[in-house]
């Protein structure tokens, strides 16, 4: 950039950022929600469509450098040594650590975890282009809006407002940004290494508020405090083939198909922890009462098959009470006149706290009971972990955060069927929590589909409930 270009620029981004004051406003007075914090409201939009504007996906053209590069420039201007920020790159991507140290060295670091990617979005298939921030009703648009970059660009601008208001924390706060959380993790496994030191970590990228479907007002908070273990299992049968005109009994394909047909008809024993006991009881109420009734007689009796059927038959339910395991891809047969040789499937698992993959491996190979089927696992970047501690501080931080800031909303733990940065550091026995403070209608949940969105009100209370319990977990 010239020397001329310099004043032009910086007009630029003043009224960027005016427009960015402009737009928070308008939202939060169309939401009735006081706007306490406006600096940091308005940073916290204007981070969040610059960085929606990188398009950081993997592969060709990976622009989550870029992205990392934004938010190093934003927390060195509120205030952090650019010594304490260092940027750190990986294949195609890179990852961010910043550190704000704290006046008691030794207390080991609470840590504010998040990542920087997002999945691919085609402009073909979006209504709006996906990796141009769009400010429409109410909503950020864009690739990346909930998943998770409006949620990093707040967490970003509560630290930079603590900065403003000159406060000193006690323990160090640290920062991190992943580079590939939404493909193989090699970054998040390399951060949770470098902060195994960490007391506690707050996944800013799981956990939050559900919103009433029809008066759009809070219903419940859930922060995550487990999570279930990936795992992908390639199952293979084989044999010698030979001309179709002359069929045999062990066709590859057809004895891949049994064995498949089986594991789609078993159910693991369902079972439940301290997290789901706690989630089921609190949030049955706020179920139709069949599923309400259901969960609570799950919650005091998991063996209850009438309670089992009745979760089981819901998709976002049926993850909630024990481990999955599903054929998400097939691949068999060479020729189309030829008895086929090979035929290969992978069998996806999302598995309860506590199981090894291995002994879900093995029970499945009892399930097939044949074989002419090897089984094999084939998982990358993920790791099992136990779920994390029910800490009473953490608990008692959230809790009085969400009673100041949505008050009245009740605050229950959950458990999380997907996985995410949190499992990295768990399997280094560091406590993780999903807290992210964004609430949402379900209907409003678009992350990694098409015209995914952000609902604006968030911000302002996002920005108090950080700063709430950033000071009570960092003194």
């Amino acid at each position: 950039m010239s020397i001329d270009n310099q004043p032009a620029r910086a007009i630029a981004q003043r009224l960027l950022s005016l427009a960015a004051v402009v737009a928070v406003t308008a939202v939060l007075t169309a939401q009735t929600l006081p706007s306490h914090h406006p600096e940091a409201e308005a940073q916290a939009l204007d981070l969040a469509r610059t960085s929606i504007g990188l398009r950081s996906v993997t592969g060709p053209g990976n622009q989550t450098r870029q992205v990392a590069d934004v938010y190093k420039a934003a927390l060195v201007a509120g205030g952090f040594a650019s010594a304490d920020i260092t940027i750190t790159p990986v294949d195609d991507t890179a990852y961010l650590i910043a550190r704000w140290p704290g006046s008691d060295p030794s207390l080991k670091p609470l840590v504010l975890s998040g990542h920087m990617d997002v999945v691919e979005a085609k402009r073909a298939d979006w209504q709006r282009d996906p990796f141009t921030a769009v400010v429409e009703n109410g909503y950020l648009f864009g690739r990346g809006a909930s998943d998770m970059k409006t949620d990093g660009a707040i967490a970003i601008a509560s630290l930079i407002e603590l900065k403003r208001q000159h406060y000193i924390p006690r323990r160090t706060i640290v920062i991190e940004f992943s580079g590939d959380e939404e493909t193989t993790m090699k970054t998040s496994a390399m951060i949770a290494e470098k902060l195994a030191n960490a007391d506690l970590v707050l996944n800013i990228d799981g956990g939050g508020g559900e919103l009433d479907e029809k008066t759009g007002k809070p219903l419940f908070f859930t922060w995550q405090g487990a999570e279930k273990t990936y795992a992908d299992f390639e199952l293979t049968v084989t044999n010698p083939g030979g001309h179709s005109s002359e069929p045999r009994k062990d066709n590859a394909i057809d004895s891949l198909a049994a064995a498949l047909l089986k594991i789609a008809h078993y159910q693991f024993k369902p079972e439940l922890n301290d997290l789901t006991r706690a989630y089921f009881n609190a949030a049955a109420k706020y179920e139709d009462p069949v599923l309400g009734a259901a969960m609570k007689a799950f919650a005091a009796n998991p063996a209850d098959p009438a309670a089992i059927a009745t979760l089981a038959a819901k998709p976002d339910k049926i993850g909630t009470i024990g481990t999955t395991c599903v054929v998400t891809m097939i691949n068999g047969g060479h020729a189309q006149n030829a008895l086929p040789q090979r035929a290969s499937a992978n069998v996806n698992c999302r598995i309860f706290p506590g199981h090894p993959p291995s002994a879900i491996i093995a029970e499945l190979q009892r399930v097939v009971a044949d074989p002419a089927v090897a089984f094999k696992d084939v998982t990358e970047g993920s790791v099992p972990t136990d779920a994390s501690p029910m800490r009473p501080d953490f608990i008692a931080a959230v809790t009085d955060a969400m009673a100041a800031t949505y008050p009245g909303v009740p605050v229950f733990p959950s458990m999380a069927s997907g996985a995410s940065d949190s499992m990295w550091f768990r399997s280094h026995h560091v406590a993780s929590y999903g807290a992210s403070p964004t609430f949402m209608k379900p209907s409003d949940d678009f992350s990694h589909g098409l015209n995914e969105r952000y609902p604006l009100a968030n911000i302002a209370p996002g920005i108090s409930y950080y700063l709430q319990v950033l000071k009570t977990l960092s003194k």
